[in-house]
């Protein structure tokens, strides 16, 4: 029996005869990027802005720009929370909470945390936060408690408007977000005074 020589031209020529024959303009396949979330206003850490208007913290309560990227392609809203995780009480201090963000959205302007909600996208809405008010409420550590960890979490969710019940808060909004996210991105900044 002849034995049968390799050829690697010939290899070539029927890769390159099977890519000819691929429809033209043919999308290659993209990784999808990874879901991130960032604020160019904690560059140098939390500013005077952003701090809590009161209890001796000398700020004005500004919540910070907030910016995200990467969405899950189902996604058809967004969730957020602003959590002290070192907070004294034990059960740390929610700072803010905002639902139903439409996807469409690229992030959160400077001030959005308004009590009003008048700086929010259409549709999206705020839980009061642990200060007891409507909005965002900014970091306000004890004096010489150490530097907090004060933890951004943003869920995307495949749900338009995520149902809570009467009065919930930040907590609520966070295990519910947690169970039907398919997407969450974290960002974390330390404090302290």
């Amino acid at each position: 029996m002849a034995r049968m020589q390799r050829r690697p031209w010939l290899h070539g020529l029927a890769l390159g005869m099977l890519l000819a024959c691929l429809p033209a303009g043919m999308p290659a396949a993209r990784a999808q990027r990874p879901f991130v979330v960032w604020s160019p206003t904690f560059r140098h850490g939390v500013a005077p802005a952003q701090r809590y208007d009161g209890a001796g913290c000398g700020g004005r309560n500004v919540s910070p720009r907030i910016e995200w990227s990467g969405l899950p392609p189902r996604t058809r809203s967004l969730a957020l929370a602003w959590f002290d995780r070192d907070a004294r009480s034990g059960a740390g201090w929610w700072h803010w909470a905002v639902l139903d963000i439409p996807a469409v959205a690229q992030g959160l302007a400077a001030g959005a945390g308004a009590a009003d909600g008048s700086g929010l996208p259409p549709g999206a809405r705020q839980l009061r936060n642990s200060f007891g008010t409507m909005g965002y409420g900014g970091p306000c550590p004890p004096p010489g408690s150490g530097p907090h960890r004060y933890q951004l979490t943003v869920w995307a969710l495949a749900v338009r408007r995520l149902v809570l019940p009467p009065g919930a808060g930040p907590a609520q909004l966070a295990a519910r977000a947690s169970a039907l996210a398919i997407g969450t991105a974290r960002l974390q900044v330390a404090y302290g005074r």
